[in-house]
């Protein structure tokens, strides 16, 4: 799966790498957490626009987002047949722009340790996302999103069962193409990386927390020794948008 991710890309890199048309001004952000707001790319009538969500779909037929069950993440597996995905696979694909992701290894007893993953190359991750905006009764519109998640293979596998799908080359111009790119076709740009694409090494216990942020949290660590928390600043807020 794919619980915390971190993103710090500039706005100047999200216009080149993406080709959007507006910048957002997001700071960067090292701990990411569901219900957070969260940058997404979507491509409408040919043209790319960045925008924030709430990370945790819901879909627009729902009509209480409190008594929905919080989605995350979307397995590719049965994504077409899933009633809070089918419409979104086909026409509100987005890329999730992301610098790396974090998961937990389980280790003897109920230990967990925390690791950081990128691409071996340094470059920037695009996940792939799902987007849908909520309607509310009083004419509130809410835009959330979810990260799609494929089996993991090669050597991700050994420290989870899943791996967000991380678009790469042409695949992101057809993932945002729902134009021309049905959900059938979608689906098989979804792949996990290849063997040797994606890097990974132990961080900090810091990084349970969604409180903490800054870089601190994904330098390398020893798995044993853990770190002072001097290093870590604290957030203002939890970041979560007050609708939900």
């Amino acid at each position: 799966m794919c619980g915390r991710y971190a993103a710090t890309l500039p706005p100047e890199m999200m216009l080149d790498l993406f080709r959007v048309l507006n910048a957002i001004d997001f700071p960067p952000r090292y701990n990411i957490a569901p219900t957070q707001p969260i940058v997404v790319v979507i491509e409408e009538h040919g043209r790319r626009s960045a925008r924030l969500a709430r990370w945790g779909l819901v879909p627009r037929w729902v009509k209480d987002p409190r008594k929905f069950p919080l989605i995350i993440n979307a397995r590719i597996e049965g994504i077409a047949e899933k009633p809070a995905f089918r419409d979104a696979i086909r026409y509100r694909r987005c890329i999730v722009p992301a610098s790396g992701y974090y998961e937990w290894r389980a280790g003897p007893g109920k230990t967990r340790t925390p690791y950081y993953i990128t691409l071996a190359d340094g470059e920037p991750m695009a996940f792939a996302g799902l987007h849908a905006t909520w309607s509310g009764p009083e004419g509130e519109e809410v835009d959330t999103a979810a990260i799609v998640t494929v089996a993991a293979a090669n050597e991700l596998a050994q420290l989870h069962e899943r791996e967000p799908a991380v678009l790469q080359g042409d695949a992101v111009e057809r993932w945002l193409d729902v134009r021309h790119v049905d959900g059938n076709a979608a689906r098989q740009l979804a792949l996990p990386l290849p063997p040797g694409a994606a890097r990974f090494h132990p961080v900090s216990t810091l990084v349970n927390s969604n409180t903490n942020d800054g870089p601190a949290l994904i330098a390398p660590v020893s798995a044993e020794v853990p770190q002072p928390s001097t290093q870590v600043r604290k957030k203002a807020a939890s970041g979560q948008l007050d609708l939900f």
